[in-house]
């Protein structure tokens, strides 16, 4: 069967090590929280060779890449009623699916924060994510507060999800080889339905908070014109990367507070 044509266009780096393909197919729990999954970017399929052994749950497939959709179909017959030519990103989630799906995937190192921003707006359908990306993005992810890759999608996505570092991947397994090292991590949703504060002005003051990232808080919140009872509150004498995700919740509501009383 020919095989598809990495395209540089789509940051198609196909995986070739089928141990690690096996290992991160093994860091899926869906048999627990839900019975179908979807794949992102299966490429020549060497994840969903793996994938589609179980059989207790169904797998979908998406990939915007004519050429693999094709292969695809050749080598995976039985997957042709649920593998999609697309773009994720464009991809209605709630009317595809009507219950909870996990994610699986090597994901474009130029898409994946998209991906995860996408899977936030739908984060009550998606009780878990696997998946593979660039090391350094993967590790600020699964940072920690005080730590100097703790970012802005670090905290938006720990507070609502769980996320492990699992391992990293070599450049050599890929086809072509990346000009960096892959990481693969988990997400599992945690137990928060929805956060003690205005989720919008949330947002808006991590965003902040982390585009002037070597200022205090202070003055990395000025912008948001602070009341003048807030600039004696010693968090803001703190950096956004050494706050945790309550930490914000609770800046936000004292902002916000301070703002009604004005």
């Amino acid at each position: 069967m020919k095989a598809v044509r990495p395209k540089k266009n789509l940051g198609q780096h196909f995986l070739t090590d089928l141990v690690i393909a096996q290992n991160i197919v093994a860091a899926v729990t869906h048999f627990k929280d839900y019975k179908v999954l979807l794949e992102i970017g299966p490429g020549m399929g060497v994840l969903t060779q793996y994938l589609i052994k179980n059989k207790e749950s169904k797998l979908y497939t998406i990939d915007i890449d004519r050429e693999s959709i094709a292969f695809l179909h050749r080598k995976f017959p039985e997957l042709k009623a649920t593998t999609i030519e697309g773009d994720f990103l464009r991809l209605d989630l709630k009317g595809l699916f009507n219950e909870p799906f996990g994610i699986v995937g090597n994901f474009p190192y130029n898409i994946s924060s998209q991906i995860f921003f996408k899977a936030l707006e739908n984060r009550d359908q998606i009780p878990e994510i696997v998946c593979m990306l660039q090391k350094e993005v993967a590790e600020r992810l699964a940072s920690k507060p005080g730590n100097k890759t703790y970012g802005i999608l670090s905290v938006f996505l720990q507070a609502f999800y769980t996320i492990e570092y699992l391992f990293t991947v070599n450049e050599e397994v890929f086809n072509p080889p990346p000009k960096v090292k892959s990481g693969v991590i988990r997400l599992k949703r945690n137990v928060r339905q929805k956060l003690e504060c205005d989720e919008k002005f949330f947002f808006t003051v991590v965003k902040q908070g982390f585009q002037n990232r070597r200022k205090t808080l202070r003055n990395a919140l000025k912008s948001l014109n602070l009341p003048v009872e807030i600039l004696k509150d010693e968090v803001l004498d703190k950096r956004a990367e050494q706050l945790s995700v309550e930490e914000f919740v609770s800046l936000t509501n004292r902002i916000q507070s301070g703002k009604d009383g004005i």
